[in-house]
């Protein structure tokens, strides 16, 4: 068995169809098509089956994708270890949002050029959807994510996941119309205003509306954005309210309203393929944002 064409398999189990898996690989259906064939010969087993127009694993084919997940991480845990001692060089490809990037990674980058300068970071700003899609595809070697306890973002079982920080978001809004009390009281209060939303991650929207849901009503959604800034900037306009967090001073003109019973919280990770850890530049890098994060929130 070439373990080559156990990422058609794994690609087949995650996308759902041939022309996902040639999407993600950057290949062309027929091609997918023969490795997958290829495989089924190597194997001896029924791996796919006709369902209409488009393809399902078999349980032959899904329970080979189980096993190919940690075939693949082994192989890629071998081939990095073979010197696990060597002086880390090389270039880590990491991506991730805009806060993290800025507040861990960058300070990390300027220390490594005195300390390794044989190992450079390139950076790509990514939201946590996009992120992942870049790890799973193989563009990356680290990704900065988040999600909320409200909308927690399922992970892919490829990935490694360690929590880096958490910190507590509230309700921006015009600081004339500030005003106390719990969660569904200020929800209450602002049922008539419009909503701010992120522009490029659906789950600040999903944490809005389940938390005005708690409070009997439906938000206008009217606005959406991902620059903490601009979101500022529309609550001071008086042209909607929304999510930011409680440990970043805001601009005059907005408060930042505490929520709680339930509260809202931002949790931020590092992800990185399993397997790959033993790559001596990504397991520097990597204890490196572990050193900046420990014990501190997380990165809005």
């Amino acid at each position: 068995m070439q373990t080559q064409r156990l990422v058609y398999l794994v690609e087949l189990d995650r996308q759902g169809s041939m022309r996902g898996v040639a999407d993600a690989l950057g290949t062309s259906t027929s091609t997918v098509s023969q490795q997958l064939a290829a495989l089924a010969a190597e194997t001896g087993a029924q791996l796919t089956e006709t369902v209409g127009r488009g393809v399902r694993l078999t349980p032959a084919g899904t329970r080979l994708a189980a096993h190919a997940r940690g075939i693949l991480a082994a192989v890629d845990a071998a081939t990095l270890d073979l010197d696990p001692e060597a002086e880390p060089a090389g270039t880590v490809r990491a991506c991730g949002y805009v806060g993290a990037i800025r507040k861990l990674l960058m300070p990390i980058i300027a220390q490594l050029s005195d300390t390794h300068p044989n190992l450079s970071i390139v950076v790509q700003e990514s939201e946590p959807a996009e992120a992942q899609a870049l790890l799973l595809a193989g563009e990356v070697d680290l990704a900065l994510t988040y999600d909320y306890n409200l909308a927690p973002d399922p992970t892919d079982p490829a990935f490694d996941v360690v929590p880096v920080g958490r910190a507590p978001w509230g309700l921006g809004v015009p600081s004339q119309l500030a005003l106390g009390g719990g969660t569904t009281a200020i929800f209450m209060a602002f049922r008539d205003a419009d909503w701010i939303g992120n522009s490029r991650n659906g789950a600040d929207e999903v944490v809005l509306r389940t938390l005005a849901s708690m409070a009997g009503f439906t938000p206008r959604m009217r606005h959406q954005s991902d620059s903490l800034e601009l979101v500022e900037d529309l609550i001071v306009a008086g042209l909607g309210v929304g999510l930011l967090p409680m440990d970043r001073t805001p601009v005059a003109g907005v408060t930042v309203l505490p929520l709680d019973n339930p509260n809202v919280e931002f949790r931020s990770y590092v992800l990185t393929r399993k397997g790959r850890n033993g790559w001596p530049p990504l397991a520097l890098v990597g204890s490196m944002l572990a050193t900046a994060t420990r014990s501190g929130p997380a990165i809005p």
